[in-house]
């Protein structure tokens, strides 16, 4: 174990305790720690320079100095070096000759008559006897002989200091190494110290100090954190043919003598968070959420032992990365759970995700959490690689199964390897991660609306398995679709108990003539949304029969139709409850109206009790508390939270999250942004002609015809803008923030596609562009004016510009255009290039 310096500079030692010492908890957190014993810590297996050794008369045989007695080290302090001195004579008349190795000095004051005369360490002066025999030398005659004064006693600061780092060497020891290295009872020791220390002294107490991961109190609700930068979801590939083609797509995309190498780390399954340090002391841990706002779950992350609360990084150092727990650890915490008569976790996932989300601390901290960093927002390095070493030196927790692969072939081959070494690993995984190691090309790929191109998912095989289809039923969407499900026995797979799979059309019904009594292979596609794969028909039992499509709506019982060229029937009923409940789910979600609260289960309740009969609706009931209140499951304190985040919504959401939840054909988050900063609130649409709007709409760039007359034929639909209005008088104040446009600019009516390396980063350049009125297009598309080429631009880039029109601009004639020359000519403009950097 590491050793620890002591006021007076000394460094004070542990033993290490043997396996026998200690104890674990069946979910593998620390338990029944005994009372720290006033002695000191296991002893050393020989003594160190500056300390003096003491028998006790406690060991075997209870003899003093006898060979079994028990031992014990002492600090002895060195207030001046001692010289070198021949070493002490081998025999002693008042030591057993077995004990030689002992230091030359007695305990016991009282034995000084019986020590051996020691050898002078300076010639004595004749001159002061008068018998002219040698003075005998005294204890003083020599520095290192003179009475030595007690060590000073460190301050109550100083001690604190040394407690909160010796801790948090032992919880990174123990929690992130899995090599413990004291005994349970020692630690309890330090701690309880620290605690006591504290009491005396709570000025010493600070929001790193061990004592403080778990005090905070149960709160009533998580507040909202939105991220300077957003938390991007991976695309994923589940083959080597795909793996192949994210290969080949990233070298196209960049210039064609860039050498990229990649990183290939396992893919933890748990929940992703966000944590921040600043001035090197942990302030602010966040969920996922929808990537851009996430809760507030600091308190509970603070229980993560494995998480130093302090780093020595002054910096500030966002970092990102997974919470989970080992598979032995969730075995143990659903044992307990059953014990009390609690559900189970079905899998560590949910058993991380649940417990982050819980409100009281205290309860987080009892559960066995771990969790793996990956990612730093902040740019500091170069590589990933170098991002990755930095945060093990800090102390902080990453997990050391990754690998760099310089190319398809290694990259493939450790996909292989990570496959037969998983199943040994003591947490869960669902597939590698693939990262571009080299920071400066991440930025040449950049971002499609909901992923990086500079990265992506490998996914093992989906684990499948056999059960009967007892039933097919109809489920109502919010377009009014129609989705057959298949009812089944349930099975376990990948974690959880699987009884309900999609069975997405009609068509597909028919083409793998799936009937009802069939036994069917089962599978969690990716991972998260089980299927029926295919009919096991040896095993399928006499006298079954197609299934026969409903000709009326499950939910409201009107006639269904099914439209021409399209595979699924649907609901033609505006008002069928079945698809209200669906919209209405899907307008309070997340990435929508995101009204916390309001789940599956009560919006079913407020439509059933005709509480709500459309979206607007959901704002009006403040005024209906007395109706919540008869609700299943709905006490006071339920109503007051739900309404709280209505109240919320309702002044606090953006425009395009209004038209997200809204829930327009073909409007995804991406395209409603877009249309939001184009409008910037609902009145202004809604005061639209039908016309211009099209016309408008299909003017911005992403938006395209089909989706403009989509949103055109929403806002000309009369019970749409009934409904609408109606949010308006009930105070819903959706806007969205305007980006304020350089009116006059010398780049005004320009957009640029940037590619290559310049002196500049590509953030700084676009800014420039933005600054001066142009338009920044993240690839060369139909009307973009120039792109602008640095050093080592790929052939792709080129071809494209020449095919989609656009004019190929140097830096020199880009600082032209700035200064309000002339274009440049079509083709590669002429003056030097600014030199190449890491891109």
């Amino acid at each position: 174990m590491r050793e620890l310096p002591t006021s007076d500079g000394r460094n004070r030692g542990s033993g290490r305790p043997a396996a026998s010492a200690l104890r674990r908890r069946p979910g593998g957190a620390r338990v029944g720690r005994a009372r720290r014993s006033r002695g000191r810590r296991g002893p050393p297996l020989r003594p160190e320079r500056g300390r003096s050794y003491h028998p006790r008369p406690d060991g075997p045989g209870g003899v003093e100095g006898s060979p079994g007695a028990a031992r014990r080290w002492s600090p002895r302090p060195r207030a001046l070096e001692r010289p070198e001195r021949p070493d002490p004579p081998t025999e002693r008349p008042d030591v057993p000759s077995d004990r030689t190795d002992l230091p030359s000095r007695r305990t016991d004051p009282s034995d000084r008559t019986k020590r051996p005369t020691r050898r002078p360490t300076r010639a004595a002066d004749p001159t002061s006897d008068p018998s002219g025999r040698p003075e005998r030398p005294t204890r003083a005659t020599h520095p290192s002989d003179r009475p030595q004064e007690r060590p000073a006693m460190p301050t109550p600061a100083e001690r604190h200091a040394q407690l909160c780092e010796e801790i948090a060497q032992h919880n990174y020891a123990y929690y992130v190494l899995d090599q413990p290295t004291v005994s349970d009872a020692e630690y309890d020791g330090l701690f309880n110290e620290l605690r006591a220390l504290e009491k005396q002294h709570p000025e010493l107490v600070g929001p790193a100090s061990p004592t403080q991961r778990i005090g905070a109190e149960p709160r009533e609700g998580f507040t909202k954190v939105t991220r300077a930068v957003r938390m991007y979801s991976l695309d994923n590939v589940y083959d080597e043919d795909e793996v192949s083609e994210f290969d080949r797509r990233v070298r196209d995309e960049l210039h064609g003598d860039a050498t990229v190498s990649y990183v290939a780390e396992p893919k933890i399954d748990g929940a992703s968070i966000e944590i921040t340090y600043e001035d090197g002391v942990l302030v602010l841990a966040s969920t996922r959420g929808d990537g851009e706002t996430g809760e507030d779950v600091t308190a509970n992350v603070r229980t993560i032992r494995a998480l130093p609360l302090r780093i020595p990084e002054k910096r500030t150092f966002t970092v990102r990365g997974e919470v989970f727990i080992y598979g032995a650890d969730l075995d143990a915490v659903n044992e307990q759970r059953k014990a009390d008569g609690e559900a189970e976790f079905a899998n560590p996932r949910n058993a991380a995700a649940g417990s982050l989300r819980l409100l009281d601390p205290r309860i987080t901290a009892e559960r066995p959490l771990r969790v793996y960093l990956y990612d730093l927002v902040e740019r500091y390095f170069d590589t990933h690689l170098e991002m990755l070493e930095h945060l093990a030196e800090l102390g902080l927790p990453t997990h050391r199964a990754h690998r760099r692969c310089d190319s398809l072939a290694e990259l493939l081959d450790f996909i292989e390897h990570f496959d037969e070494l998983r199943a040994s690993l003591p947490y869960e995984t669902d597939g590698i991660v693939i990262k571009v190691n080299e920071m400066g090309l991440r930025d040449e790929l950049g971002f499609t609306s909901r992923f990086p191109r500079w990265a992506t998912a490998w996914k093992y095989a989906a684990e499948t398995g056999e059960t009967v289809l007892r039933s097919i039923t109809a489920d109502v969407g919010r377009t009014g679709a129609l989705t057959p499900v298949a009812n089944l026995d349930p099975i376990p797979l990948s974690g959880t108990t699987v009884s309900r799979a999609s069975l997405h059309n009609l068509d597909m019904i028919a083409d793998k003539d799936i009937r009802e009594g069939d036994t069917v292979v089962v599978q969690k596609a990716g991972e998260i949304i089980p299927q029926v794969l295919r009919v096991v028909l040896e095993k399928r039992p006499e006298g079954t029969t197609p299934w026969e499509p409903p000709t009326t709506c499950p939910a409201c019982g009107e006639p269904v139709a099914r439209e021409e060229g399209v595979a699924a029937l649907r609901c033609v009923n505006a008002r069928c409850p079945g698809r209200l409940r669906a919209g209405l789910w899907y307008f309070t979600r997340r990435s929508a109206m995101d009204i916390d609260r309001l789940g599956k289960s009560l919006v079913e309740q407020l439509v059933d009790a005709g509480l709500v009969q459309d979206f607007a609706d959901v704002f009006a009931l403040k005024e209906k508390r007395e109706a919540l209140l008869e609700l299943e499951r709905m006490g006071e304190k339920s109503v007051d939270k739900v309404l709280e985040a209505i109240e919320d919504a309702r002044e606090g959401r953006t425009f395009d999250r209004l038209l997200t939840g809204l829930g327009i054909p073909l409007v995804g988050t991406v395209a409603a942004k877009l249309i939001a900063e184009k409008y910037g609130d609902l009145r202004h649409m809604l005061d639209a002609e039908t016309e211009a709007m099209k016309e408008e709409l299909a003017a911005i760039h992403g938006i395209g015809e089909k989706m403009a007359e989509s949103v055109a034929a929403f806002f000309a639909d009369e019970s749409q803008r009934a409904m609408l209005e109606k949010m308006l008088v009930l105070g819903v104040k959706a806007e969205q923030p305007r980006k304020e446009k350089v009116e006059g600019g010398a780049l005004e009516g320009m957009s640029f596609c940037v590619t290559g390396s310049f002196e500049l980063k590509r953030d700084a350049i676009w800014k420039r562009i933005e600054e001066h009125g142009g338009e920044v297009h993240k690839s060369v598309k139909k009307g973009t004016t120039y792109l602008l080429a640095g050093d080592k631009v790929g052939k792709t880039k080129m071809d494209a510009a020449e095919k989609k029109g656009a004019k190929i601009l140097d830096w020199e004639g880009f600082l032209a255009l700035l200064e309000g020359a002339a274009a440049a000519p079509e083709g590669e403009a002429s003056g030097e290039e600014p030199p190449a950097d890491d891109g």
